[in-house]
């Protein structure tokens, strides 16, 4: 364990170098969060105050949540793995006395906890003090809250190794990414609520595990959902990531196997 909480510490300083990235994921962040403001609640006061159970304050929430989350849940499909993959790196993290799957997993769950400091905490900030957000009621709610934010994290992470061990295959998985790109923002509720979306459609979203990243826990960060409906949305998540933990561990044992590595 003492590997695994060094590789955690190497993520968040890894990403603590990039401060002017932060500092243009804040801006865009806030940009488009006001944006979403002005749409979203044009479209909450032309349903008559409620739409599909948001009103004002949850909206906000949902808006300024979920955009201060984008900096750290990784929806772009981007992960180093792909690139030790091609390059035939990732058979030196096979020599190396640990689990190549977990030490992946952990090391983006670095990064993604670091970014919740300098652009995640900061747009909720800025959005709560210029226009006003829903927060949950009593201690339980923020608990819940925080374990469905840590959940999401490390199923992102694990769902984009996924994608970067598809590279044992196919080499070449910048296509795949874009793929990734275009679905799991949409999926996930990056742009508008999932409980928006028409019945077929928000099934279909449920049916995978991007809703758990990202939407779960601006729902229960902003005390929309409570109650048995909240301890239901994280056994969502467990089972989610049981099961991309398991795909993962599966691809990575069949990948090794597969792997060529030619050049020298």
């Amino acid at each position: 364990m003492r590997t695994y909480w060094r590789l955690l510490l190497a993520g968040i300083r890894r990403q603590s170098t990039y401060r002017l990235a932060a500092l243009g994921g804040l801006v865009a962040n806030t940009t488009f969060g006001l944006l979403k403001v002005a749409v979203l609640f044009a479209a909450v006061r032309a349903a008559g105050g409620q739409l599909r159970g948001y009103d004002v304050g949850a909206m906000s929430a949902y808006i300024w949540l979920s955009q201060g989350l984008l900096g750290s849940v990784n929806l772009n499909g981007r992960t180093d793995l792909a690139d030790r993959i091609k390059d035939g790196s990732v058979v030196v993290d096979f020599l190396r006395p640990l689990d190549v799957h977990a030490a992946a997993i952990t090391t983006e769950l670095g990064r993604s906890l670091f970014n919740l400091v300098p652009r995640g905490l900061p747009t909720l900030a800025i959005g709560v003090l210029l226009v006003g957000m829903d927060v949950p009621h009593g201690v339980t709610g923020y608990a819940l809250g925080a374990a469905a934010l840590l959940l999401g994290l490390v199923i992102s992470g694990a769902t984009v190794f996924l994608v970067g061990a598809c590279g044992f295959w196919l080499v070449e998985t910048r296509g795949l990414q874009v793929f990734y790109l275009v679905l799991s923002g949409f999926l996930a509720g990056l742009f508008v609520p999932i409980s928006l979306f028409p019945d077929w459609l928000r099934t279909t979203a449920a049916l995978t595990p991007f809703p758990s990243m990202l939407m779960y826990p601006v729902d229960l960060l902003s005390g929309r959902v409570v109650g048995a409906a909240a301890l239901g949305l994280v056994g969502q998540q467990l089972v989610w990531l049981v099961l991309t933990l398991a795909a993962g561990q599966a691809m990575t044992r069949a990948g090794r196997h597969k792997l060529e590595v030619q050049g020298g």
